[in-house]
């Protein structure tokens, strides 16, 4: 099998049974079997979703993952709320910039950081009300002086190893930590957590319930169909050139996903 689970194009064939999706449809995969690193993937009936007009296939290839775990973020673990203060620690890349899109929909205040001016300007367009330079020293005092000391009600957090011990002094009371991404070890004050009430929350997609999971595309779907949410591609590069892809991904300066197309 090829990898990567995130795919979209139009349905060349469907076995015997299939009632979901036809011969011709456009769809977006969540998860195939075969793989959607390849011009033909095998999917299931149930990884397989309609894909809205207005969505181009490379914006369709981008949808799962970081949708979904924005969704998950925000509506299932944070149980955000409108009227609640949001920040999106690395907002420029794929999942931040869907957790960006989704919050403001929702109603929330939305600050983003990101580590460039390109994905500053990004998250600025796509419905952060103030955006940080998490490289600039002392970001962190401008994120609490935003909020006029209150702090933030939701971090969604990236990049736990190097955020979380600052995280937690951002919180307000009640605030909760949703660990996204995380690539080492990390050292926290738990008493930071006590005075504020707060938690740290976590998770990983693939650990979701078939009922989590029809909620997450249901409400996908029509946020896509509305233009609330609209994948942001950053490049777009030839299937032959995946390796370069992953190698690029892990680069600092994330603006939207990266593309494979056949």
């Amino acid at each position: 099998t090829a990898p990567g689970s995130d795919g979209a194009g139009v349905v060349e064939a469907v076995a015997e049974g299939v009632k979901k999706a036809k011969v011709g449809d456009r769809v977006y995969t969540a998860k195939t079997i075969t793989g959607a690193y390849a011009q033909y993937a095998l999917a299931l009936e149930e990884q397989v979703h309609m894909l809205p007009s207005k969505i181009s296939f490379s914006q369709g290839a981008g949808v799962w993952v970081p949708y979904g775990t924005a969704y998950h973020a925000l509506i299932h673990s944070a149980k955000a709320r409108a009227s609640e203060t949001v920040l999106v620690h690395g907002a420029s890349g794929g999942v931040g910039s869907a957790g960006v899109q989704m919050a403001r929909a929702m109603g929330l205040t939305v600050l983003g950081t990101a580590g460039t001016q390109r994905g500053l300007d990004l998250v600025k367009r796509e419905g952060a009300h103030q955006v940080f330079d998490h490289n600039k020293a002392g970001y962190q005092e401008e994120i609490l002086q935003a909020t006029g000391g209150r702090g933030v009600d939701v971090i969604l957090e990236m990049l736990a190893n190097v955020n979380l011990a600052h995280d937690l002094k951002l919180l307000a009371v009640r605030g909760r930590v949703i660990v996204i991404g995380n690539r080492g070890e990390a050292t926290i004050n738990a008493r930071e957590l006590m005075g504020r009430r707060g938690s740290i929350r976590a998770f990983t997609l693939w650990g979701i319930t078939p009922a989590e999971e029809a909620d997450i595309h249901a409400g996908l779907i029509a946020g896509l169909e509305n233009g609330t949410l609209r994948p942001v591609v950053g490049k777009e590069l030839p299937l032959a050139e995946a390796a370069r892809a992953h190698k690029e991904i892990l680069e600092p300066g994330a603006a939207g996903k990266i593309v494979l197309v056949t």
